[in-house]
């Protein structure tokens, strides 16, 4: 048991062994699924557990030797609700406090019966006596559309839910290295809330505005120093980008060649480049670097007359997350087949950057086809600079 302030404990927990989520995103460290109980003359939890760790969770709620009145349902995804059925069936005089949004979505998800809710609306509150009110902010997609903020202002925490949120699974309560959080902040962010950027710009004032002492997301630890991670934020939802990011992916080394030109070029004309070998790199790498580029340019060999499928995966992936990026460029190789180029553009109807001429050469590029490939790289190093 943790406490986060004067009956207010993290009664959360860690999942170290889980290395993907959503059979998607991989977990370098871990997650964990956060809840905390707030005892007042009434006692409220906010959020639920993963199922998997419903009787951990719920041991823990024991433990602090409150029986929950009510448990407050700030997102209706399962990693944060899947344990309510169990709440339920442990404390079946508890109400489950969610907006109508929530309730409809948590009645499609877990089945629970209608009885059980008690609604809220935007801005409202709930008093649970001794001092303590909580209060609740909508944040709709951010980045479900039934998201909501709860805060209590008598000890001023922020209870953000998934925003400002960190896959990381960790001992300690509170944040205590910036450095590493920043990058699990951000990869998290990357994967999830970028999609979402103007909806996150929106609720990160609304966060500012409250002005907590704590955030306590539903992932990761919780921010003694929220002006680290609203700073973060700041940079990461702005319009602002910086660099050149080269995806790419290489059979027998011509797509390699042409990738090691470009980049030579585009640092040559001051452009800072980064390139990732979608053979090893990961989708949160890939997602993190994806957060400040300015160009985005995808490398593809052809395979059985289509690109080849990694840089076909990375196109779809820059199309779901949606980044800020202004410039996208396709270059790549082929023997007989020359579509793969136009088939990676095909899968880009989501974003809509500048998109610029495609290069593509005939096997392994030619001294003649490297002088066009070295004037197409200038191109793109001006559009950056």
């Amino acid at each position: 048991m943790r406490r986060l302030a004067d009956r207010v404990f993290a009664v959360g927990v860690n999942d170290n062994k889980r290395r993907l989520f959503d059979a998607l995103i991989p977990l370098p460290h871990g997650t964990s699924y956060n809840s905390y109980l707030i005892a007042g003359e009434k006692t409220a939890v906010i959020d639920a557990s993963d199922p998997l760790f419903a009787d951990e969770w719920l041991k823990n709620i024991r433990e602090t030797g409150y029986k929950p009145d009510y448990i407050i349902a700030n997102h209706a995804e399962q990693d944060h609700s899947g344990a309510l059925g169990d709440f339920v069936r442990e404390y079946p005089e508890a109400k489950i406090v969610a907006s109508a949004k929530g309730r409809d979505f948590l009645k499609l998800l877990l089945h629970l019966p209608v009885e059980k809710f008690v609604l809220v609306e935007d801005r409202g509150t709930l008093d649970l006596g001794g001092g303590f009110v909580l209060e609740f902010y909508f944040a709709p997609w951010v980045h479900w559309p039934e998201t909501m903020f709860t805060f209590l202002p008598a000890a001023k925490i922020l209870f953000s839910c998934d925003f400002l949120g960190a896959h990381y699974a960790s001992a300690d309560l509170y944040v205590t290295d910036e450095a590493e959080i920043y990058l699990a902040a951000k990869r998290y962010y990357a994967e999830i809330m970028m999609p979402f950027r103007a909806q996150s710009r929106k609720a990160l004032e609304l966060a500012k505005k409250l002005d907590p002492r704590i955030v306590a997301p539903s992932h990761g630890q919780a921010y003694n120093r929220p002006e680290f991670i609203f700073d973060a934020y700041a940079d990461w939802t702005s319009e602002e980008t910086k660099n050149a990011l080269i995806l790419y992916v290489s059979m027998h080394g011509s797509v390699q060649k042409m990738t090691g030109i470009i980049r030579r070029v585009l640092e040559a004309q001051g452009a800072a480049a980064r390139a990732l070998d979608l053979a090893d790199a990961d989708l949160g790498e890939v997602a993190m670097e994806l957060v400040d580029a300015r160009a985005a340019l995808i490398g593809a060999p052809t395979v059985l007359g289509g690109a080849h499928p990694a840089a076909l995966y990375a196109a779809a992936l820059l199309n779901a997350l949606r980044p800020k990026t202004r410039y996208i460029g396709l270059y790549g190789s082929c023997l007989w087949g020359g579509k793969a180029l136009e088939q990676l553009a095909g899968l880009l109807s989501n974003i809509k950057p500048e998109i610029l001429p495609s290069f593509l050469v005939k096997g392994l590029p030619s001294a003649a086809d490297e002088d066009k490939l070295v004037l197409w790289a200038k191109d793109v190093a001006a559009k950056v600079n």
